[in-house]
């Protein structure tokens, strides 16, 4: 998916695991690039643990529209199994879906997880990461998996590596050293992982 000039990222999840943060990373380290970008964020029941997505559209010509369509997205980058699966229809033919392969269970009637695996699976370009067992490989708290989800899906991005951790060091500075450090860790587990 390397060397486009126009690339659609759906980056989907439930309130509280960094969706919001992730997008907004990407934005910036697209910005910088020269690109056109354009986000549009659905939060409303984030509080409530509730569906969160992110649509960035990133392009070297201007962008009119801020939404992704059905069959138009580039990339699904998901925190949550069951919410890659609530995404697939946004995804190309040749799109790649990168997902957390642990389920958030906020609901009672949560689906069959091994059902969602199989659907997720059924997607040609698919990544599936244990985003919770990297973050405490590398050292990171659980909050961070979003951070490694995010360094998993550096692969199929035509961005710098070094470009997202630049921009992981800018957005962290403030909180400390430590959180730089645990973030980085984060994204470097997941950009490793296979």
């Amino acid at each position: 998916m390397k060397n486009l000039d126009c690339l659609n990222v759906l980056i989907v999840g439930v309130g509280g695991q960094g969706t919001l943060l992730a997008s907004k990373l990407m934005g910036k380290c697209f910005m910088e690039k020269g690109f056109d970008v354009k986000v549009s964020e659905v939060h409303g029941m984030s509080q409530r643990g509730g569906d969160v997505q992110s649509n960035l559209r990133l392009s070297t010509e201007p962008i009119y529209s801020d939404l992704i369509r059905c069959g138009a997205a580039d990339l699904i980058i998901s925190m949550e199994p069951m919410e890659a699966l609530r995404y697939l229809p946004y995804l190309k033919p040749e799109g790649w879906i990168v997902t957390s392969s642990k389920p958030f269970v906020n609901i009672p009637n949560y689906p069959d997880l091994e059902d969602i695996i199989a659907h997720v699976k059924a997607v040609k370009n698919h990544v599936l990461v244990d985003v919770e067992e990297l973050a405490k490989q590398a050292g990171a708290p659980a909050q961070a998996a979003n951070m490694v989800l995010l360094g998993a899906a550096i692969p199929m991005l035509d961005i710098n590596y070094d470009k997202i951790i630049a921009g992981v060091q800018r957005i962290f500075s403030r909180k400390g050293e430590a959180v730089v450090a645990s973030n980085v860790a984060a994204i470097e587990a997941g950009y490793k992982a296979k």
